[in-house]
């Protein structure tokens, strides 16, 4: 479920819990998730093949990070990250009241290149039954 959507730096926000966008094939140094990598969790930037639907987390510095695995670097690689983001953002163990900072998934560079749809990215993140404050700049 969306609550709120903000026009904003997601490393700022007040959440406990930020949630973002990571390919298949594991090659994650670019995006949000390469600024992830840089700042927080170098290992990140170089996973290895992950499935999707995986999701992997880590703590920093009072904040948990979880990379959701939704798209991959193929042709089509966006074509099921809306389903894909609805069963990972539901699998994370946050409690009800709690609300998720999630990176508007599809937006940048890389999702744009890949076909995302971003509208219906939006979609799977409000049929989730977790909260998101979606957070684009």
């Amino acid at each position: 479920m969306i609550a709120d959507t903000i026009r904003g730096d997601v490393f700022q926000a007040s959440n406990q819990h930020i949630a973002f966008a990571v390919n298949t094939e594991g090659y994650n140094d670019a995006g949000f998730a390469g600024a992830v990598s840089s700042r927080h969790w170098p290992e990140l930037a170089n996973t290895g093949k992950k499935k999707l639907g995986d999701v992997f987390s880590k703590n920093v510095k009072g904040k948990t990070f979880h990379a959701l695995v939704c798209h991959s670097l193929d042709a089509n690689g966006w074509k099921r990250t809306a389903e894909t983001v609805t069963k990972c953002l539901d699998s994370l163990n946050v409690p009800e009241d709690q609300t998720i900072a999630i990176v508007l998934m599809g937006a940048g560079m890389i999702g744009q290149m890949g076909g995302a749809d971003v509208f219906a990215i939006l979609g799977g993140m409000a049929r989730s039954k977790k909260r998101v404050a979606i957070y684009t700049l």
